[in-house]
């Protein structure tokens, strides 16, 4: 059994769907994970925020404007008037509930309830495709099998039992199509994994079936040394490792949910990183197989916080890191970077829900000072602490920038380094000319 997953843009456009189509016209028992078409997420999101400002009419607006966008698909993908006429009917029963949420009291539940339309849009279309072109498919509501418990973790239990249940009902089929992102929370209702989160349903589904192989399609031809989309001259890695690929997605590639590489690397499944518009090309593959020790990309992550915490020596000694860190815990806040003096730490967050909450209880003991606007460049490889001369190279490179923060040793597979988001584009432009003694220019 393998996992395919394809992205937003891989089922963006009618051409695209038909491509889709044909990429998976194999032999192989397989299952299909999609995400939403690109876009609607995000104008999903904005009638979300409509509703739950009372602007009513401007929500049903938006609303008959993205119907309008599917109907111009329906007309495009399909040949037959039999399944123009059966899309159209399903599609308008998608819009007709979400502006059913005009009446009525709106809350978190029926948000998501309308982000889960646009994985089940695709999904419910891309199957009328196949049907259209005879293939033997079987759509598998997602909903019906991912769940999370109350920690908003994966009931990874619940998800082998019951995806392992419906599969045995089809012991001759060999293609499935499910939606990825969307699952039911621990009360039942519809929830999501987060942004990104067709990823993690994959690797979840892979690691519940045992997959032989997890592929992500998307639109570029797997994980490169350095962001394509503001450096020229950028490569994509044939191979990394588990901890090589989670680091990078975690500092900011985006090519991959930084969660959906531990429900692979726990099966010892291999994900590979594909693309969709170029089928031929190798791409990137994941494993436990690591190959060289060196530095094999960088990858920047913005929206950053910095926060110094000075206290007196004596508190220091006597359970200053502790109270520091009972306070990010109470706040479910996670840490990226950390750094300390003898009567100080930095560190550094990404999620700012709770930031004053924070900021308040660390006063009670300390003083604090914040540095918004920052950005985590991240440079991963395999024992770079090993490789002579690595520092030497990193730091000569950005002997021009700024460095607020820097994190080295605590991980055999990165070197961090906080710099501010307006120094981003030139850094990761020096490391790719200085580390990776590529072409320096913007792309």
């Amino acid at each position: 059994m393998k996992i395919l997953k394809f992205g937003g843009t891989s089922v963006g456009s009618p051409q695209n769907m038909r491509l889709v189509a044909n990429l998976i016209n194999d032999a192989d028992r397989k299952i299909v994970v999609l995400s939403a078409m690109s876009g609607t997420t995000n104008k999903l999101v904005e009638i979300a925020g409509k509703f739950s400002q009372q602007q009513t009419q401007e929500a049903l607006k938006l609303t008959e404007n993205l119907h309008k966008i599917y109907r111009e698909v329906i007309q495009d993908v399909y040949t037959t008037e039999k399944k123009k006429f059966a899309a159209l009917d399903l599609v308008l029963s998608h819009f007709d509930f979400i502006k059913s949420l005009a009446v009525g009291p709106f809350s978190i539940r029926e948000e998501r309830a309308i982000l889960a339309q646009g994985e089940l849009l695709s999904t419910a279309l891309f199957q009328f495709l196949l049907e259209e072109r005879n293939r033997d498919s079987v759509l598998l509501p997602a909903l019906n099998f991912m769940r999370i418990d109350e920690n908003e973790e994966p009931d990874v239990k619940f998800l082998q039992q019951e995806l392992a249940a419906t599969l045995a009902k089809y012991p001759n089929t060999h293609l499935f199509v499910t939606q990825g992102y969307i699952c039911r929370n621990s009360f039942g209702e519809i929830d999501n994994l987060k942004r990104g989160g067709s990823d993690y349903s994959a690797s979840l589904i892979g690691a519940a079936v045992k997959a032989s192989e997890i592929q992500i399609w998307t639109d570029i031809d797997g994980m490169h040394n350095n962001d394509p989309r503001i450096v020229r001259d950028t490569y994509p890695i044939a191979e990394l490792s588990f901890d090589e690929a989670a680091e990078l997605a975690y500092f900011g590639a985006k090519i991959l949910h930084p969660s959906s590489v531990l429900p692979a690397k726990q099966k010892n499944i291999p994900v590979k990183l594909l693309n969709t518009m170029q089928p031929e090309a190798k791409g990137t593959t994941i494993s436990a197989q690591s190959s060289g020790k060196n530095i094999k990309a960088v990858a920047a992550k913005d929206g950053i916080v910095a926060i110094n915490i000075k206290s007196s020596r004596m508190l220091l000694a006597y359970g200053f890191l502790r109270r520091v860190f009972e306070v990010f815990e109470e706040y479910k806040t996670p840490i990226d970077m950390i750094t300390t003096s003898e009567v100080a730490v930095s560190v550094t967050i990404d999620n700012t829900k709770y930031l004053s909450e924070i900021i308040a209880e660390l006063k009670e003991f300390s003083s604090v000072q914040i540095d918004e606007n920052q950005t985590i460049i991240c440079l991963v490889g395999d024992s770079i602490e090993e490789v002579a001369g690595t520092t030497v190279k990193i730091f000569d490179s950005l002997k021009a920038i700024p460095l607020r923060m820097i994190s080295y040793g605590g991980s055999k597979n990165n070197i961090s380094l906080l710099i501010s988001t307006t120094d981003k584009n030139r850094a990761l432009v020096a490391l790719n000319e200085g580390v990776f003694e590529r072409e320096p220019a913007h792309a």
